[in-house]
């Protein structure tokens, strides 16, 4: 074989090697801290933290998302609990209606003591028509932020991140209603690792729930301070028929699902959720940076990969993924 046509034999080589391995994973949004997505009807609803408001994109493919438009749906009162730094949003199918689960502060004190989960509901088949309802605050024992919902053993669960003294726990309650919870509260995990420690703060945050292959219950949670590139996130998982408010039957695994990456250009990745497009598919949207120090600003772009499920029946994200989801159709 001559020189040349030995240095083409080469090069074909490198192009099939680099069309089988996994690439970095580009963002679907420039800018979209804290991202939810949900698959309903054949679309993805996309949220996101904007601020000062809850709006929502709707797409059939995740792709294109950057060109659908972003609908504001709720703004907040000038005045009032629930006026100022409007984060977190989760929109959530319950019993033929939607309801928007975010976090919001005082007016007149937007701090950590006068911050809480509130919701609103919407009558309507489509949430980007009809009226949202303004049903309050979830009535949690703690001021706290990123209150997700799920349901377990004939009832609906509420999750959230609770200010408890110098520390950010998890505690979690029986729900009533979509926006009243009933009976204990109890807090189910602690930052009592070194990673959940990092920035200056103690922080467990933005719980999402996922049932396992095998029917355990599962909650994944962010851990550190979101300014630290050591912002990564953790799982926790109980027995399907367990007593969830009793924080032995929560299980914390040893070392994050989902850390910073300097070879996959991913830092301080966390606040995620989990979705499912079709039968048989989980997916996992996530923020991150795309370069170390950035610190918990706007800059923070969403990212998807698709679940893998360890021996141990424990979900697993790669931080290299070329394949987006499919797109949806009616």
């Amino acid at each position: 074989m001559s020189h040349a046509l030995r240095l083409l034999a080469i090069a074909a080589m490198l192009v099939a090697a680099s069309s089988t391995r996994d690439v970095p994973q580009r963002a679907l949004l420039d800018s979209a801290p804290d991202p939810y997505v949900i698959a309903h009807d054949g679309w993805y609803y996309v949220m996101a933290t904007r601020g000062d408001r809850l709006a929502i994109r709707r797409t059939r493919d995740l792709a294109r998302l950057d060109d659908a438009v972003e609908t504001t749906v709720w703004q907040p009162p000038a005045n009032g609990a629930n006026a100022r730094s409007i984060w977190a949003p989760e929109l959530h199918r319950l019993n033929g209606r939607w309801y928007i689960y975010y976090t919001a502060a005082n007016a007149e004190h937007d701090d950590d003591s006068h911050r809480g989960v509130f919701v609103l509901e919407n009558r309507a088949s489509d949430p980007l028509s009809g009226r949202w309802v303004d049903r309050g605050r979830v009535n949690t024992r703690l001021p706290g932020l990123d209150g997700t919902v799920f349901t377990a053993q004939g009832r609906s669960w509420f999750v959230y991140s609770a200010y408890d003294g110098p520390d950010s726990v998890l505690a979690i309650a029986a729900m009533r209603d979509p926006w009243t919870l009933t009976g204990f509260e109890r807090v189910i995990a602690r930052p009592d690792r070194a990673w959940e420690r990092q920035g200056g703060r103690q922080i467990l945050e933005g719980p999402a729930f996922l049932r396992g292959p095998r029917g355990d219950l599962i909650l994944s949670y962010s851990g550190s301070a979101c300014w630290s590139d050591g912002y990564a996130v953790g799982l926790l998982r109980a027995r399907a028929d367990a007593n969830l408010l009793d924080p032995a039957s929560w299980t914390k695994a040893a070392r994050p699902i989902l850390a910073s990456s300097a070879g996959a250009r991913v830092f301080a990745p966390g606040h995620n959720a989990f979705f499912q497009p079709r039968r048989g598919e989980t997916w996992i949207v996530y923020h991150a940076n795309k370069a170390a120090g950035q610190g918990c600003t706007a800059r923070r772009a969403p990212h998807v990969a698709r679940v893998r499920w360890s021996a141990a029946g424990l979900p697993e994200v790669p931080l290299t993924q070329r394949a987006l989801p499919r797109p949806l159709h009616d």
